[in-house]
């Protein structure tokens, strides 16, 4: 249980890092900025879910932990 934790911080800064590359200013339209931060929100929560989940699946059936 606290390597997953462990490894939801981790996928959590790397997500973080990664989104903050993106320019989301031409795909959403102007004025509509709270529906774009949640968008950006729920997409960053859904990253880290699914990464997270996919790498613990790799390192369970690959017997690292």
């Amino acid at each position: 249980m606290l390597g997953k934790f462990v490894l939801y911080v981790f996928v959590t800064i790397i997500v973080i890092w990664a989104m903050d590359s993106v320019n989301i200013n031409q795909i959403f339209k102007k004025n509509h900025v709270i529906q774009a931060r949640v968008f950006y929100f729920l997409l960053g929560i859904s990253l880290i879910y699914l990464v997270t989940n996919f790498l613990m699946d790799l390192f369970t059936s690959s017997k690292f932990f």
